[in-house]
């Protein structure tokens, strides 16, 4: 059970690297649009991964903190919604990327900093 909860971990950290990664190659490449598919699978993997993790976590003896899961997931469901709505677009609005960043800031800050 320890090596499928590190395969999951690696593959949730994965995920925010992928963002991360969407994030200076968007600033890089399209600043206007279009949004590189890259943040809905970034994204994807970080929910389906994150999910799996608090399955794991239930099943083993110190109580998972509720409260930060469900923020994380709100955190990321906002972030799953942006981009769902404008992935499609051919330019999207000015601010969207640095809320996108700002919002994967807060969920690995969340994630590191709340005990």
């Amino acid at each position: 059970m320890e090596f499928l909860r590190l395969v999951l971990v690696f593959l949730h950290l994965l995920g925010m690297a992928v963002l991360v990664a969407m994030l200076l190659l968007q600033r890089r490449t399209a600043p206007d649009g279009p949004l590189n598919k890259g943040w809905l699978h970034g994204s994807l993997l970080q929910l389906v991964t994150g999910l799996a993790l608090v399955g794991i976590a239930e099943m083993g003896e110190p109580p998972v903190n509720h409260a930060k899961v469900g923020v994380k997931l709100v955190v990321l469901l906002v972030i799953l919604g942006l981009v769902a709505v404008n992935v499609r677009k051919e330019k999207f609005a000015g601010w969207l990327v640095p809320t996108l960043a700002a919002l994967v800031v807060l969920n690995t800050g969340v994630a590191v900093f709340w005990v």
